[in-house]
């Protein structure tokens, strides 16, 4: 009896936990230069469980990541176990000028991983700036809802919507979201990933 009731205990401790969602990025995701609470995927949480939405974010950016290294560090995460993978990877991949071909085969090995696995992938468009030139910047913007159709995704049309380019958003550097800019991103990704969990 004893070990039915543990049983019991430990399978609603782990239930009490929610879905947990894995934010696979790079800087962006990461908050670079910001206090960890201060990323998009921190605030998610708390938005989240205040509105008592039980859930369990793995924040999985790291500054300079590209889709190729993000693939070598997804077995890692995996053993997380995540209901959800938000992919923000690919930004590095653009400002770099790395062959649009090998980003799709990266990001879409990393879907097709998770998927393997039951997760739900969620894929974040990402833009390059207007100097990039054409048409690397348009085809690098049409690779997100590419990849999304193929593979059946729901897609963040562009992470950085409103955030990008705007001066009061961004660290000096005129890059990376300051605390302000990752609210706007946050709510941004809550558009597509709430209704997910």
């Amino acid at each position: 009896m004893k070990k039915y009731f543990l049983i019991f205990i430990l399978l609603s401790s782990f239930c009490a936990w929610g879905d947990t969602v894995l934010f696979l990025g790079d800087s962006l995701t990461e908050g670079y230069q910001l206090d960890k609470e201060d990323a998009y995927p921190a605030v998610i949480e708390r938005t989240l469980k205040a509105k008592k939405i039980k859930v369990k974010v793995i924040n999985g950016g790291v500054s300079g990541a590209t889709s190729a290294s993000g693939l070598k560090r997804l077995d890692w995460y995996l053993k997380g176990k995540p209901d959800i993978m938000v992919l923000a990877l690919g930004a590095n991949d653009g400002l770099r000028g790395l062959k649009l071909t090998e980003t799709e085969k990266n990001l879409s090995t990393v879907v097709e991983k998770a998927q393997s696995k039951g997760i739900l992938v969620i894929i974040a468009g990402m833009k390059m700036p207007t100097n990039y030139g054409e048409p690397y910047r348009t085809d690098f913007e049409n690779l997100f809802p590419k990849i999304a159709k193929k593979y059946k995704l729901k897609i963040i049309p562009f992470l950085l919507e409103g955030v990008g380019s705007v001066p009061s958003l961004n660290l000096p550097d005129g890059i990376h979201p300051n605390p302000k800019g990752h609210e706007i991103m946050a709510k941004t990704v809550l558009k597509v990933l709430e209704p997910e969990l």
